[in-house]
């Protein structure tokens, strides 16, 4: 099976931000997307964003243009919000963004009527509709296409970095799940889903897509739903191991962080290196340790088994990349990354809510509201 990798300005970037509708008085999901999108996707039908629907009707997803740098990206996802909210409000439905949505239950949920979610969901079935997970995915721009498994093997050992900064998922179905992003480990479940195979070249690839198909695991390389994958259509690298998003502006940074770190992969090819990766035992322990302990988490960092707190890992890795982020321009939204350090990530906010309300997790759902329009507030301590 031979697949083409579109033509794609080097390290430009795309964003997509799935975002959940919910009833302003009870903070439950209101499954009301069908109403709102046929006038919305009319809307941004000339614009540089889009919006649409998901899996679920609780949900809408916005996706910016193609942007030369992270700050046109999120513009046109601010753009895209706004038109949202011009919806949304009047009709008296609350918007909010996180891995998982703290008690709602997945049995109340609709499914949109389209065939390929009725398809995902007829084949899946429990776990299928266990899927209340919302996440962000960046989309960076690859130049070559001889680049592109070699940056995805190599950059799959800093995606516990980013799973821990946006750690967004600490509850599940009314029940704090000890995790911080419970969402990492419920998505991987659905056949496709999780850590990437550890695949070298395109003609690797272009292997496993034929095996996949031939044998109707899936239709087409879109059904790829990998933490991290190759976007054929887009020529891009797309990052998906992240939860949910609370605020813009910290999007802005793990748009920021990921673009950084394929540049930064990228300019090492340029100059003949070959780049390293983690064994993949090693990639799924790290996984479960960010899902798990977020950023008190300790990661793998090396072939050899070294240990670092991912907190002082990406310290340092701030330090050394912030070069690349003023070639990028977006030195601005990369340094809030560290602000995340420093304020603490979503599931540390609303762990904080919830341990300062005894537990009321109506106050988690609202101070979600509050903070997607207003952006991250300090945790309790």
């Amino acid at each position: 099976m031979t697949i083409a990798f579109a033509d794609s300005a080097r390290s430009t970037v795309g964003v997509e931000w799935e975002v959940m509708l919910a009833d302003p008085q009870t903070g439950d999901l209101v499954g009301r997307a069908p109403e709102l999108l046929e006038a919305l996707e009319a809307a941004s039908a000339a614009s540089r964003h889009t919006v649409t629907g998901e899996l679920l009707t609780n949900t809408v997803e916005v996706t910016s243009g193609v942007g030369a740098t992270v700050a046109e990206a999120i513009g046109d996802i601010s753009a895209a919000i706004r038109e949202v909210r011009a919806a949304t409000d009047p009709a008296g439905i609350e918007l909010l963004s996180a891995g998982s949505h703290p008690f709602a239950q997945w049995y109340d949920q609709q499914v949109t009527d389209k065939t390929r979610y009725h398809t995902l969901i007829e084949r899946t079935q429990w776990w299928g509709r266990n899927m209340m997970i919302w996440g962000i995915h960046v989309h960076i721009g690859v130049e070559d296409r001889e680049k592109v498994l070699p940056i995805v093997g190599a950059l799959a050992a800093y995606l516990p970095h980013l799973q821990a900064l946006a750690a967004s998922s600490p509850f599940w179905a009314g029940e704090r799940t000890g995790y911080a992003s419970n969402r990492a480990l419920v998505f991987q479940q659905l056949p496709t889903a999780g850590l990437p195979w550890p695949l070298r070249t395109w003609s690797e690839y272009e292997g496993y897509l034929d095996d996949m198909v031939r044998t109707g695991v899936m239709s087409d390389a879109t059904e790829v739903r990998w933490d991290i994958r190759p976007a054929p259509r887009w020529g891009t690298i797309e990052i998906r191991a992240c939860d949910g998003m609370s605020t813009l502006r910290e999007l802005a940074a793990i748009a920021a962080l990921t673009q950084v770190l394929v540049e930064h992969l990228s300019r090492r090819l340029d100059e003949g290196e070959t780049l390293p990766v983690l064994q993949p035992w090693y990639h799924r322990e790290n996984k479960w340790r960010t899902a798990r302990y977020g950023l008190d988490a300790t990661v793998i960092v090396d072939s050899a088994g070294a240990q670092r707190p991912v907190r002082d890992h990406l310290l340092e890795l701030l330090e050394t990349l912030a070069p690349v982020a003023v070639d990028l321009r977006c030195g601005a939204e990369f340094a809030r990354v560290g602000s995340i350090l420093d304020t603490g990530a979503s599931y540390q906010r609303q762990l904080a809510v919830a341990d300062a309300t005894g537990g009321d997790l109506r106050m988690v759902v609202q101070h979600l509201i509050d903070e997607f329009r207003t952006g991250p507030h300090h945790h309790l301590s």
